[in-house]
Protein backbone atom coordinates (compact mmCIF):
# COMPACT_ATOMS: atom_id res chain seq x y z
CA UNK A 1 0.00 0.00 0.00
CA UNK A 2 1.26 3.31 -0.89
CA UNK A 3 1.92 5.86 1.47
CA UNK A 4 0.03 9.05 0.88
CA UNK A 5 1.90 12.51 1.53
CA UNK A 6 -0.24 15.33 2.80
CA UNK A 7 0.61 18.40 0.95
CA UNK A 8 0.26 21.96 1.74
CA UNK A 9 -1.00 23.70 -1.15
CA UNK A 10 -0.10 26.87 -2.44
CA UNK A 11 -2.19 29.78 -3.03
CA UNK A 12 -0.02 32.76 -2.48
CA UNK A 13 3.22 33.33 -2.27
CA UNK A 14 5.66 35.10 0.36
CA UNK A 15 8.54 37.54 -1.19
CA UNK A 16 11.46 37.67 1.23
CA UNK A 17 12.76 40.22 -0.01
CA UNK A 18 15.85 42.29 2.04
CA UNK A 19 15.48 40.65 5.18
CA UNK A 20 18.78 42.25 6.70
CA UNK A 21 18.31 45.82 5.91
CA UNK A 22 14.31 45.53 7.68
CA UNK A 23 15.86 48.40 9.80
CA UNK A 24 16.15 50.93 7.16
CA UNK A 25 12.90 50.07 5.14
CA UNK A 26 11.82 53.46 4.96
CA UNK A 27 15.28 54.70 3.62
CA UNK A 28 14.73 52.28 0.93
CA UNK A 29 10.87 53.44 0.66
CA UNK A 30 11.90 56.94 0.29
CA UNK A 31 14.88 56.32 -2.17
CA UNK A 32 12.80 53.73 -4.69
CA UNK A 33 9.84 56.00 -5.00
CA UNK A 34 12.16 58.91 -5.71
CA UNK A 35 13.77 56.93 -8.53
CA UNK A 36 10.20 55.59 -9.29
CA UNK A 37 8.84 59.15 -9.85
CA UNK A 38 12.28 60.46 -11.85
CA UNK A 39 11.29 57.48 -13.98
CA UNK A 40 7.57 58.08 -14.47
CA UNK A 41 8.10 61.67 -14.37
CA UNK A 42 11.40 61.47 -16.89
CA UNK A 43 9.46 59.34 -19.53
CA UNK A 44 6.62 61.33 -19.69
CA UNK A 45 8.64 64.73 -20.36
CA UNK A 46 10.03 62.39 -23.15
CA UNK A 47 6.63 61.61 -24.60
CA UNK A 48 5.49 65.00 -24.88
CA UNK A 49 8.31 66.45 -25.80
CA UNK A 50 8.68 63.80 -28.91
CA UNK A 51 5.30 63.80 -29.62
CA UNK A 52 5.13 68.12 -30.09
CA UNK A 53 9.14 68.99 -31.24
CA UNK A 54 8.57 69.73 -34.48
CA UNK A 55 12.32 68.24 -34.90
CA UNK A 56 11.87 65.06 -33.73
CA UNK A 57 9.40 63.51 -36.19
CA UNK A 58 12.34 61.05 -37.59
CA UNK A 59 11.78 57.69 -37.06
CA UNK A 60 15.10 57.66 -34.13
CA UNK A 61 12.75 59.42 -31.78
CA UNK A 62 9.41 57.88 -32.62
CA UNK A 63 11.67 54.61 -31.24
CA UNK A 64 12.98 56.46 -28.27
CA UNK A 65 9.11 57.57 -27.70
CA UNK A 66 8.42 53.99 -27.66
CA UNK A 67 11.15 52.81 -25.47
CA UNK A 68 9.75 55.47 -22.93
CA UNK A 69 6.51 54.56 -23.02
CA UNK A 70 6.96 50.74 -22.46
CA UNK A 71 9.74 52.21 -19.52
CA UNK A 72 6.54 53.56 -17.78
CA UNK A 73 3.97 50.09 -17.66
CA UNK A 74 7.39 48.16 -17.48
CA UNK A 75 8.37 49.40 -13.95
CA UNK A 76 4.43 49.44 -12.79
CA UNK A 77 4.54 45.64 -12.85
CA UNK A 78 7.44 45.48 -9.97
CA UNK A 79 8.45 48.88 -7.87
CA UNK A 80 4.96 49.45 -6.84
CA UNK A 81 4.42 45.90 -4.95
CA UNK A 82 7.97 46.53 -3.99
CA UNK A 83 7.17 49.82 -2.53
CA UNK A 84 3.88 48.37 -0.51
CA UNK A 85 6.46 45.35 0.70
CA UNK A 86 8.27 47.74 2.49
CA UNK A 87 5.90 49.29 4.22
CA UNK A 88 4.15 45.52 4.91
CA UNK A 89 5.25 43.41 7.60
CA UNK A 90 3.64 40.34 5.56
CA UNK A 91 4.88 40.32 2.09
CA UNK A 92 2.40 38.46 0.04
CA UNK A 93 1.14 37.74 -3.01
CA UNK A 94 -1.32 35.34 -4.74
CA UNK A 95 -0.15 32.68 -6.96
CA UNK A 96 -1.84 34.16 -9.68
CA UNK A 97 -0.71 37.11 -8.95
CA UNK A 98 2.93 36.51 -8.84
CA UNK A 99 2.77 34.19 -12.15
CA UNK A 100 0.85 37.57 -14.03
CA UNK A 101 3.42 39.54 -12.45
CA UNK A 102 6.41 37.19 -13.80
CA UNK A 103 4.60 36.84 -17.06
CA UNK A 104 4.34 40.90 -17.44
CA UNK A 105 7.58 40.87 -16.62
CA UNK A 106 9.29 38.49 -19.36
CA UNK A 107 6.20 40.42 -22.32
CA UNK A 108 7.58 43.99 -21.68
CA UNK A 109 11.62 42.81 -21.09
CA UNK A 110 11.43 40.80 -25.01
CA UNK A 111 9.50 44.35 -26.18
CA UNK A 112 12.26 46.15 -24.83
CA UNK A 113 15.10 43.63 -26.86
CA UNK A 114 12.87 43.97 -29.86
CA UNK A 115 13.01 47.79 -29.33
CA UNK A 116 16.43 48.03 -29.20
CA UNK A 117 16.74 45.49 -32.22
CA UNK A 118 15.05 47.81 -34.18
CA UNK A 119 16.85 51.37 -32.88
CA UNK A 120 20.17 49.60 -34.18
CA UNK A 121 18.55 48.54 -37.49
CA UNK A 122 17.43 52.00 -37.50
CA UNK A 123 20.67 53.61 -37.07
CA UNK A 124 22.35 50.82 -39.30
CA UNK A 125 20.26 52.14 -42.00
CA UNK A 126 20.70 55.85 -41.36
CA UNK A 127 24.42 55.60 -41.71
CA UNK A 128 25.50 52.79 -43.70
CA UNK A 129 22.82 52.79 -45.89
CA UNK A 130 21.86 56.38 -45.95
CA UNK A 131 20.53 56.94 -49.55
CA UNK A 132 17.80 54.17 -48.90
CA UNK A 133 16.81 55.36 -45.74
CA UNK A 134 14.10 57.42 -46.81
CA UNK A 135 12.64 55.12 -48.85
CA UNK A 136 12.57 51.87 -46.64
CA UNK A 137 11.87 53.76 -43.24
CA UNK A 138 8.12 55.06 -44.18
CA UNK A 139 5.72 56.50 -41.42
CA UNK A 140 4.00 53.35 -42.04
CA UNK A 141 7.06 51.03 -42.31
CA UNK A 142 8.66 52.21 -39.08
CA UNK A 143 5.16 52.31 -36.98
CA UNK A 144 4.51 48.63 -38.19
CA UNK A 145 8.08 48.00 -36.61
CA UNK A 146 7.03 49.36 -32.94
CA UNK A 147 3.32 47.42 -33.02
CA UNK A 148 5.49 44.32 -33.92
CA UNK A 149 7.86 45.05 -31.30
CA UNK A 150 4.94 44.97 -29.14
CA UNK A 151 2.72 42.10 -30.22
CA UNK A 152 6.26 39.80 -30.27
CA UNK A 153 7.10 40.56 -26.73
CA UNK A 154 3.52 39.29 -25.24
CA UNK A 155 3.74 36.59 -27.18
CA UNK A 156 7.26 35.50 -26.28
CA UNK A 157 6.77 34.39 -22.89
CA UNK A 158 3.06 32.78 -23.55
CA UNK A 159 4.49 29.31 -23.96
CA UNK A 160 6.72 29.75 -20.14
CA UNK A 161 3.61 31.55 -18.58
CA UNK A 162 1.19 28.26 -19.65
CA UNK A 163 3.57 25.61 -18.53
CA UNK A 164 4.32 27.14 -15.42
CA UNK A 165 0.97 27.76 -14.53
CA UNK A 166 0.01 23.91 -15.05
CA UNK A 167 2.81 22.81 -12.30
CA UNK A 168 1.28 21.92 -9.10
CA UNK A 169 2.73 23.75 -6.02
CA UNK A 170 3.20 23.00 -2.33
CA UNK A 171 5.17 22.78 0.70
CA UNK A 172 7.22 26.02 0.40
CA UNK A 173 5.58 29.39 -0.83
CA UNK A 174 8.87 31.50 -0.09
CA UNK A 175 10.66 33.41 -2.78
CA UNK A 176 14.18 34.60 -1.96
CA UNK A 177 13.33 37.73 -3.98
CA UNK A 178 11.50 41.36 -4.27
CA UNK A 179 9.53 40.44 -7.27
CA UNK A 180 7.87 37.03 -8.88
CA UNK A 181 10.05 35.29 -11.54
CA UNK A 182 9.44 32.02 -13.92
CA UNK A 183 12.85 30.66 -11.85
CA UNK A 184 11.63 31.13 -8.29
CA UNK A 185 8.58 29.89 -9.13
CA UNK A 186 9.60 26.74 -11.07
CA UNK A 187 11.93 26.13 -8.03
CA UNK A 188 8.40 25.67 -5.93
CA UNK A 189 7.10 23.06 -7.78
CA UNK A 190 6.68 19.61 -6.44
CA UNK A 191 7.60 17.97 -8.74
CA UNK A 192 10.22 17.23 -11.51
CA UNK A 193 11.21 20.85 -13.30
CA UNK A 194 13.97 19.84 -15.39
CA UNK A 195 11.69 19.86 -18.37
CA UNK A 196 10.82 23.68 -17.52
CA UNK A 197 13.89 24.97 -16.57
CA UNK A 198 14.71 23.95 -20.23
CA UNK A 199 11.80 25.80 -21.86
CA UNK A 200 12.35 29.22 -19.90
CA UNK A 201 16.44 28.90 -20.93
CA UNK A 202 16.01 28.02 -24.53
CA UNK A 203 12.91 30.82 -24.88
CA UNK A 204 15.16 33.80 -22.53
CA UNK A 205 18.17 32.68 -24.48
CA UNK A 206 16.70 32.91 -27.74
CA UNK A 207 14.88 36.19 -27.42
CA UNK A 208 18.02 37.80 -25.98
CA UNK A 209 20.82 36.04 -27.76
CA UNK A 210 19.39 36.45 -31.03
CA UNK A 211 18.36 40.58 -30.18
CA UNK A 212 21.98 41.45 -28.98
CA UNK A 213 23.47 39.24 -31.95
CA UNK A 214 21.76 41.33 -34.28
CA UNK A 215 22.56 44.66 -32.76
CA UNK A 216 26.25 43.65 -31.99
CA UNK A 217 26.78 42.65 -36.00
CA UNK A 218 25.03 45.88 -36.94
CA UNK A 219 27.34 48.29 -34.58
CA UNK A 220 30.04 46.54 -35.83
CA UNK A 221 29.45 47.55 -39.34
CA UNK A 222 28.20 51.19 -37.88
CA UNK A 223 31.90 51.56 -36.67
CA UNK A 224 33.07 50.32 -39.70
CA UNK A 225 31.77 53.09 -41.85
CA UNK A 226 31.89 55.69 -39.30
CA UNK A 227 35.74 55.54 -38.66
CA UNK A 228 36.24 55.94 -42.84
CA UNK A 229 34.90 59.25 -42.36
CA UNK A 230 36.93 61.62 -43.55
CA UNK A 231 35.50 65.20 -41.36
CA UNK A 232 36.23 64.90 -37.71
CA UNK A 233 32.48 66.61 -37.19
CA UNK A 234 31.12 64.08 -39.70
CA UNK A 235 32.46 61.34 -37.37
CA UNK A 236 31.56 63.03 -34.08
CA UNK A 237 27.56 63.70 -35.45
CA UNK A 238 27.67 59.98 -35.94
CA UNK A 239 29.25 58.41 -32.99
CA UNK A 240 26.57 61.01 -30.81
CA UNK A 241 23.32 59.25 -32.71
CA UNK A 242 24.56 55.78 -31.57
CA UNK A 243 26.59 55.97 -28.36
CA UNK A 244 23.11 56.96 -25.69
CA UNK A 245 21.46 53.82 -27.70
CA UNK A 246 24.75 51.49 -27.42
CA UNK A 247 24.82 52.81 -23.53
CA UNK A 248 21.10 51.50 -23.19
CA UNK A 249 22.15 48.16 -25.04
CA UNK A 250 24.90 47.29 -22.85
CA UNK A 251 23.15 48.06 -19.65
CA UNK A 252 19.54 46.27 -20.38
CA UNK A 253 21.49 42.87 -22.31
CA UNK A 254 24.12 42.56 -20.05
CA UNK A 255 21.71 42.65 -16.92
CA UNK A 256 19.02 40.38 -18.26
CA UNK A 257 21.47 37.91 -20.18
CA UNK A 258 23.73 37.60 -16.51
CA UNK A 259 19.86 36.67 -14.96
CA UNK A 260 18.39 34.26 -17.36
CA UNK A 261 21.28 32.75 -19.23
CA UNK A 262 23.25 30.71 -16.91
CA UNK A 263 25.02 27.16 -16.74
CA UNK A 264 23.59 26.74 -13.62
CA UNK A 265 20.01 26.92 -12.12
CA UNK A 266 20.80 29.33 -9.59
CA UNK A 267 23.23 31.67 -8.53
CA UNK A 268 23.66 33.16 -4.66
CA UNK A 269 20.42 34.53 -3.33
CA UNK A 270 21.85 38.22 -2.91
CA UNK A 271 23.21 37.83 -6.58
CA UNK A 272 19.41 37.16 -8.10
CA UNK A 273 18.45 40.22 -5.81
CA UNK A 274 21.09 42.78 -7.17
CA UNK A 275 20.60 42.04 -11.04
CA UNK A 276 17.11 41.56 -10.61
CA UNK A 277 17.33 45.37 -9.15
CA UNK A 278 19.40 46.31 -12.03
CA UNK A 279 17.08 45.46 -14.98
CA UNK A 280 13.86 46.70 -12.95
CA UNK A 281 14.99 49.68 -11.47
CA UNK A 282 18.54 51.21 -12.44
CA UNK A 283 18.44 50.33 -16.28
CA UNK A 284 14.46 51.77 -16.36
CA UNK A 285 15.82 54.75 -14.77
CA UNK A 286 18.86 55.15 -17.28
CA UNK A 287 16.52 55.55 -19.87
CA UNK A 288 15.22 58.81 -19.28
CA UNK A 289 18.76 60.23 -18.10
CA UNK A 290 20.81 58.83 -20.92
CA UNK A 291 17.82 60.45 -24.27
CA UNK A 292 17.19 63.37 -22.00
CA UNK A 293 20.42 64.41 -20.94
CA UNK A 294 23.11 63.28 -23.18
CA UNK A 295 20.68 63.95 -26.57
CA UNK A 296 20.83 67.35 -27.68
CA UNK A 297 17.67 67.72 -30.06
CA UNK A 298 16.06 66.60 -26.65
CA UNK A 299 17.25 69.18 -24.38
CA UNK A 300 17.20 71.79 -26.82
CA UNK A 301 13.41 71.17 -27.53
CA UNK A 302 13.07 70.55 -23.81
CA UNK A 303 15.05 73.83 -22.71
CA UNK A 304 12.59 75.60 -25.21
CA UNK A 305 9.67 74.53 -23.91
CA UNK A 306 10.46 75.45 -20.69
CA UNK A 307 11.33 79.16 -21.40
CA UNK A 308 8.41 79.41 -23.27
CA UNK A 309 5.79 77.86 -21.04
CA UNK A 310 5.07 75.40 -23.27
CA UNK A 311 5.45 72.84 -21.04
CA UNK A 312 2.69 73.53 -18.72
CA UNK A 313 0.50 73.78 -21.69
CA UNK A 314 0.75 70.24 -22.89
CA UNK A 315 0.99 68.31 -19.79
CA UNK A 316 -2.42 69.88 -18.90
CA UNK A 317 -3.71 69.09 -22.34
CA UNK A 318 -2.51 65.39 -21.97
CA UNK A 319 -3.76 65.13 -18.00
CA UNK A 320 -7.38 66.53 -19.24
CA UNK A 321 -7.20 64.21 -22.38
CA UNK A 322 -6.43 61.09 -20.62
Amino acid sequence: MEKQVNYSWVSEIVLIGFPTFRNVYVLLFIILIIIYLFIIIGNIVILLIVRNGSSLSSPMYVFIGALSFLEIFYTAVTIPKMLADLLNTEKKISLTGCLLQAYFLHAFGATECYLLLIMSYDRFLAICRPLQYSTVMTAGFYMNLVVSCFIGGFISPIIETVLISRLPYCGSNYIENVFCDFPPLISLACTETKLYILVEFVVSSLIILLSFAYVFLSYIRIISVVVKIKSTAGRQKAFSTCIAHLIVVTLSFGSIAFMYIRVTESYSVVYDKVVGLTYTVFVPLANPIIYGLRNHEIKTNLQRHLSSGQFKILASKYLKSS
